[in-house]
Formats: structure tokens, sequence, C-alpha cells
């Protein structure tokens, strides 16, 4: 670690964010942050308890009325002196990111950019919140239709997009006038942390938003969901997690949104551009080294060119670099931890048993730090684990199909639907994969779907709600009518 990543270490506080002060547990303890790129440990941060989680809930309830009535202007205006700030502080940003998540510093300013749009997309739909007013269809008086903040919303965030994730779901709460409680991933929470002070330089009240950090997300999380003066639940990560939350917040009639895992197709069919397609399926496989839930997960791909895209892949493929993320044109950098690098060989494994055949890496990285070869797989078969299960990891894996039914079949064929990649040079059939394909986003001859003015989120058990776009805002505004009778 050189001088620069110590001193930006040193910038951030790493106690819990309570009511406008930074405070240590009330247990006193810490858990440990590390670099899975060397192993090294970079921080140690505020271990919350159940208690300091109630004190978070407690200070966002305080503020919430003083909050929701605060105008839009200004709610506006913080957001956007934040989106500026980031701006001024991207690189740190970014950096923080890689130390801390190990993605390639490049993709980690992409990040930032992302993230931050939801600060500048959202401060300008704080002022466009807006009802109706008209004339019952009877005449007899008139229908007023309001927007209101839905209250106090808890947010569980994932260590895969430690930035965009908090800022996805702060900044639209934020906006519609909630305040907010966020629990960051134990693996990644340094980010957050640190955006929170940014937040703090823009103007944010005190209380507004509230940071527990803490190694167990369920002994926090628990006692806050089940409070009756929480309103909103918003989590992104498992759908097996994403299921107990879902019961949790059943008790209180919790408004939630769910952005789950995904099993996401990438459609390759025989008029495909080959060139876009080996693109787009660089990008939608390997940007943040596999681990995101909108990662291609299953490479579909007509039988007449598989065998000109798998060469064209593997050539790409074998030419990565691997290392952390700071040094020069890494493409690889580590995965989160030996976890995730164990499930990548067991699934590697099964697939090559079942007869598929690697053709491009498929080893672990000696060294101190969680690396996995990206790695190509071509003949997967049917029944393989790897078409079944979220991989999270650098490997993409080909299986065939012969007909535009198969394709469809086989894309459908899983019981998540967060989004899917198609790529053809017929206008009329990508209409009908439009239609036909069960995700909640499609990319079309695109490898990349993510924007802060479109509406994120899946279908079946990948998840309800919609995060971003003019759809974000409404999952924090709750619809209330009023009839007033003539006369």
């Amino acid at each position: 670690m050189n001088e620069r990543e110590k001193a930006l270490l040193d910038e951030v506080d790493t106690r819990l964010f309570i009511g406008g002060e930074w405070v240590d547990s009330s247990s006193g303890k810490t858990f440990q942050v590390r670099d899975p790129a060397t192993n090294e440990v970079v921080a140690h941060v505020a271990d919350a308890t159940e208690e300091d989680g109630i004190a978070a809930l407690d200070a966002a309830v305080a503020v919430q009325e003083e909050w929701a009535n605060t105008p839009p202007r200004v709610r506006s205006d913080i957001l956007r002196r934040a989106f500026e700030l980031v701006r001024e502080r991207a690189d740190d940003v970014a950096l923080l990111m890689t130390i801390e998540m190990g993605k390639p510093l490049a993709e980690a300013k992409g990040e930032v950019t992302y993230g931050n749009e939801f600060n500048r997309w959202f401060s300008e739909e704080a002022v466009r919140i807006a009802g109706r007013y008209g004339s019952n269809p009877e005449g007899t008086g008139r229908i007023i239709v309001s927007q209101r903040p839905v209250g106090p919303s808890f947010f569980i965030t994932p260590w895969n997009f430690p930035f965009a994730m908090a800022t996805r779901k702060i900044a639209p709460a934020l906006a519609a006038g909630c305040t907010v409680v966020i629990k960051p991933p134990q693996l990644t929470p340094l980010t957050t942390l640190f955006f929170t002070k940014l937040l703090v330089e823009a103007g944010l009240p005190r209380g507004v938003v509230n940071v527990v950090t803490s190694a167990s997300s369920s002994r926090v999380s628990a006692p806050i969901i089940a409070d009756p003066r929480l309103r909103k639940l918003s989590f992104t990560g498992s759908t097996e997690v994403g299921r107990k939350l879902i019961t949790q917040a059943a008790e209180g009639v919790l408004r939630v949104s769910m952005e789950l895992g995904g099993n996401a197709p990438f459609v390759v069919f025989e008029d495909a551009d080959l060139d876009k397609a080996v693109e787009g399926a660089m990008l939608a496989k390997f940007r943040n080294i596999g681990q995101a839930c909108t990662a291609a997960n299953r490479f579909i791909v007509h039988e007449s060119v598989v065998e000109e895209f798998a060469r064209r892949i593997t050539e790409r493929v074998t030419k990565m670099k691997i290392g952390r993320g700071t040094e020069e044109g890494v493409e690889i950098g580590p995965l989160i931890d030996s976890d995730a690098v164990d499930k990548a060989v067991e699934l590697v494994t099964d697939a090559t048993q079942r007869g598929a055949t690697v053709v491009a890496g498929g080893e672990r990285v000696d060294g101190p730090g969680t690396f996995y070869q990206p790695t190509v797989v071509t003949g997967v078969q049917p029944g393989s684990a790897i078409l079944r299960e979220e991989i999270f990891g650098p490997v993409l894996a080909i299986a065939t199909f012969a007909t535009e039914d198969d394709a469809v079949r086989l894309a459908n064929d899983t019981e998540y639907g967060l989004v899917s990649y198609v790529y053809t040079e017929d206008l009329q059939r990508g209409h009908r994969m439009i239609e036909r394909l069960e995700t909640g986003m499609m990319g079309l001859n695109a490898g990349v779907v993510s924007n802060a003015a479109a509406p994120f989120g899946g279908v079946k058990q990948s998840g309800v709600g919609r995060e971003g776009g003019f759809e974000g805002i409404h999952e924090y505004l709750s619809t209330k009518y009023t009839f007033l009778p003539n006369g």
C-alpha cells in the first residue's frame, strides 16, 4: 500500500454515523476490512449492536417530518451539491473502492460516474413530484391525488458495487423526503462511509442519513425491520436472503424493493454481428470481474456460429491481465474472498465432468489474494450447475441452440429474470425477443444496460420494485386520494 492509499484511508471515519454524529459502537467492538488483492487489513470498522441500529432508526424517525416538509428545491440542492463533491473527489472514491473490493481502477472510475448520476438524476426529480386534480365522472366533486414520502427507510447494500448501490437507494429516498438508515456490506463498508461524509459536506441535516456498519447483518437488521416505525425496506443481494427479508417485512406490511439474484442469458443468433457480440460479451461477462447480478451467466449461441464466437472470445480472454486493480492495464482483479474462488472452481469442475471443455483459464492464481483466471468453457451440457446458479466470477460458459424457439426456451429456463442480452441483426426478431424473454431488462445488441434514467429491476425470483428512472422515486412515495364534494 502506497502513501496516497494510506492517506485516503485515514480520511475515512470508520465509526457509526447516527443523528449527525460519528460514534463508536456501543460495544466498542470493530471488525476488519481487507484488500482482497493482498489479504492485507486496511481498516477496522465499528461493529454495531442491536441498540445502535435502533438508535439510528430513532434518529431517522425524529427528523422524518421535518425532512418531509423541507422544500423540494432544498432537497434537490443538497443532492446536486453531493453530485458536485463526488465529481471533485471521483479519483479518491474510485481508489477506495479498488482497495476494499478489488475491481480494476478504470472500472471503479466508471462506477463513480454511473453511481453519481443517481445523485444528479434524483436532484432533478425531487422538484417534479406531482399529483393530479380533476372532476369525478359524476360531476359531484373533485378528485385530488397527492404524493407524500413513505417515511423512514432501511437499506441493506451489497459489496460488489459499494458506491452505486448506496447512491441508487439514498438519492431517491432523499429526493422523495424520506429519512434513511443504511447498513453497508461488511466486506466493503468504506465507500459508503466516505460518501456519507460528502453528503454532510453538501449540507445534509442531522439524522436524515444514518449509517450502521456491522459484521452481522441480521443482528442489526432484524430489530430495525421489526420496529413499527419503519415504513420501507430496500435490499440488493441474493434471492435466498431477499426471501427471508420479505418474510420479516411482511409483519409490518412494509413497502419493499428487492433487487435479487440473476442468471442472465446472452443469446447470439446466427445473423448476429460477431464483432459486436464479442465486444458485448466481454463487457457483460467480465465487468466487475463477473461479480455483478447483471453479468451474463449463460451464453446461448447458435450452433452455426458457436465455434467462431468461442474462438474470438478465447483469443480475447487469454490476453487479459490479472492483478491488483491499481496496477496499470489490469482487467481482472481478485474475487471478493476465497469462498467466491471455491464456487468458481466447483462450477467449472461440475461442467467439465458433464462433458464441457475448458478452452481458457480454469485455475486459481497462487498468491496472497483471491484470484481466479478469466475462463471460457464450451460445450456446456443441460443439467450443469453453471447453467442454474449465479456464477459471480470471471467464467464464460457457452451452450448451443438450433432454433429461435430453442433459444427462448433455454433463456427462460431459470427461476430468475433480471436481465437478458440478445444479439441479432434482424429487427423483427429483436422485437420478438423483447416480448418473449422473461426479464425485467434487456440489452438488444448491447452488453451494458444500467443507466440512472432507466428503471432497474427484475421479474420472477429476481425481485420486486425498480431503482432509477421516473419509476425510482415512486418507490419512496405513497399516494393519497382526497374527495372534495361540490358546494
